[in-house]
């Protein structure tokens, strides 16, 4: 195998990690597939006056320097371009510092580019890419990390190429050249930036035609999900004309067949790469950093409420006219919760779940999120809605009834408090959540008679937050199943009307969950279809009630800034 030492450097823009070059193939005469007019070289190489092309044949792997607290694992890093080229200095150079300073072990590979004639447009660089896999396990004694913690960190085309390594290592991509072609090519996990070329309306190399919709659009079968297929992290913006329904469509295949998935759809984003701490914090939960630290109580983390101001209980409905009252139930009731140092006019209206049976505006799903958004000086209102479930109507008839009276409250009070009265969002976890879809798709429907003046206002929220929400799918409506929503056959929960008043939603959904996340991943779906940008997040190993308790620098852990975030990208907290 060729080896040869580069100069800190020289014809190269990384940074000064980056020493040692690897040739993929022992010669051109062995490489597979070869054609004259591709070369092996990112842009800042070929940027070059002095780039000689024909001394950049064949693909290689840039060895950065071993990290000084090793984690025992390796990170090959995977730029995009199309095909075309390998343009994505600036995140290799990103991707290699961080991964470097967490302890892994990187290698930046470079394929053949552009794409090949007569040949699919990803063959070429797939015949490199498994090479390269097995190079890189091959030096795993000799460089100090475990040959079976070897993952992939990949953007656009290079996604389209890490998910052939991730999905399809079991089939050959070239015939053996020599001993090292009986080295096995799988990784072991994978994280997924923009892939591109997912869907069957992209194959072929081209943005997605029919941006990845319609009954017959499909994965691209070179795509072999066999026995080797890793967990992934997949991230896409929802705004990506290489569409995200690809990634919501890998993440399907990998629910289904039960191998951990995470999934981050960001609402507005293009093509590019997003989320680089949530990759970290997928790898943390698998365990691919090390140890995965103690879990910690959330009730613990957010203790008082010493953020908390002025607070105001108030009765929901006028006495004697709650609509269908039933003896049984509890009495439904806001809580206003001020912070001491107001900074928005927004309002947040938040509540538990319980599987309707109860519900506690006091405990983990809703008084620590109560405390961080008081924290952030925004004003927050708790509601304690009707449970158990009413006797002769749907379990969410009575729950939904309050929602909408609650929305209507607080609006038709915001002003008094000076608040804004056309900034309320809801949310909820469980079966709150499934209350928080029936309160985004729904509001225009009426789930009770007037009962005062107050119910001439709109129930209509700006914004809603889905907690693992429950019962959302035609194979769940009342019963868990982790895989419930992953055929095509299964529609959403038929009281979810998506109608023109629909807000963008923040899902947060454990993948483990038997309250599957397929639920969020098909609203997330449905809402793209309608032209509402919301944001997803799935998280690997994680079931429900994930964030009762969690282990620092997880997903489960920071769960309430990606809420903060939410509303701060979409304008909702000015």
């Amino acid at each position: 195998m060729k080896r040869f030492f580069l100069l800190v450097g020289l014809l190269f823009s990384l940074p000064a990690l980056a020493l040692e070059r690897e040739s993929v193939w022992p010669s051109l005469k062995v490489m597979p597939s070869a054609q004259e007019h591709q070369i092996a070289a990112m842009t800042s190489e070929t940027a070059n006056p002095k780039f000689n092309p024909k001394k950049h044949r064949t693909a290689y792997l840039e060895w950065f320097d071993a990290p000084s607290v090793p984690n025992g694992a390796c990170m090959i890093l995977i730029s995009g371009g199309g095909y075309n080229n390998c343009c994505d200095v600036g995140l290799i150079e990103m991707w290699s510092r961080e991964l470097t300073a967490l302890g892994f072990q990187c290698v930046n590979f470079v394929y053949r580019t552009p794409r090949p004639v007569g040949l699919p447009v990803w063959q070429t660089a797939w015949e490199d890419g498994q090479r390269a896999v097995r190079l890189v396990r091959s030096e795993a004694a000799r460089r100090g990390f475990d040959p079976e913690r070897i993952g992939t960190i990949s953007m656009s085309a290079g996604s389209h190429l890490a998910l052939l390594l991730a999905t399809s290592s079991q089939t050959r991509a070239y015939a053996p050249v020599d001993k090292l072609d009986s080295t096995a090519c799988h990784i072991n996990w994978a994280i997924v930036n923009a892939p591109a070329y997912v869907t069957t309306d992209a194959s072929g190399g081209t943005r997605a035609r029919r941006e990845g919709y319609g009954p017959d659009v499909e994965i691209d079968s070179i795509f072999h999900f066999d026995g080797k297929t890793c967990p992934m992290s997949l991230h896409h913006g929802g705004r990506d004309p290489y569409s995200p329904n690809g990634s919501t469509l890998i993440y399907r295949r990998l629910h289904a067949m039960g191998i951990p998935a995470e999934l981050h759809l960001y609402p507005e984003k293009g093509h590019g790469a997003f989320g680089f701490e949530r990759a970290v914090e997928f790898m943390r939960q698998m365990g691919f950093l090390g140890e995965v630290p103690e879990e910690v109580a959330l009730m613990d983390r957010f203790p008082s409420d010493e953020a908390r101001g002025t607070y105001r209980k108030e009765a929901l409905w006028p006495e004697g006219k709650m609509p269908d009252a039933q003896e049984q139930q509890c009495e439904p009731y806001l809580e206003w919760h001020f912070p001491k140092e107001r900074k928005t006019a927004a309002i947040q209206i938040v509540y538990s779940g319980g599987g309707y049976q109860g519900n506690n505006p006091d405990g983990f799903e809703v008084a620590p999120i109560r405390r961080f958004l008081n924290e952030k000086g925004m004003t927050v209102v708790t509601l304690k809605y009707r449970s158990p479930r009413p006797q002769g109507l749907s379990k969410h008839t009575t729950a939904w009834q309050d929602v909408q009276r609650a929305v209507r409250m607080v609006r038709s009070e915001a002003a008094g408090y000076g608040l804004d009265p056309d900034r309320i969002g809801i949310m909820g976890s469980s079966a709150g959540g499934h209350l928080t879809l029936m309160g985004t798709t729904s509001s225009v429907h009426q789930s009770y008679l007037p009962v005062d003046e107050r119910d001439r206002i709109s129930p209509k929220v700006q914004w809603g937050i889905a907690i693992y929400p429950a019962y959302g799918m035609t194979d769940n409506l009342d019963s868990q199943n982790r895989f419930a929503g992953v055929e095509d056959t299964v529609r959403l929960a038929p009281e979810f009307a998506f109608d023109l008043n629909t807000a963008p939603l923040l899902l947060l959904h454990g993948d483990a969950d038997v309250w599957s996340s397929m639920t969020s991943v098909k609203v997330w779906e449905k809402h793209r279809s309608m032209g509402i940008q919301s944001e997803l997040h799935t998280l690997a190993l994680r079931g429900h009630c994930f964030q009762r308790k969690a282990s620092p620098g997880t997903g489960s852990y920071t769960w309430m800034d990606r809420i903060w975030e939410f509303l701060t990208a979409k304008g909702f907290n000015r």
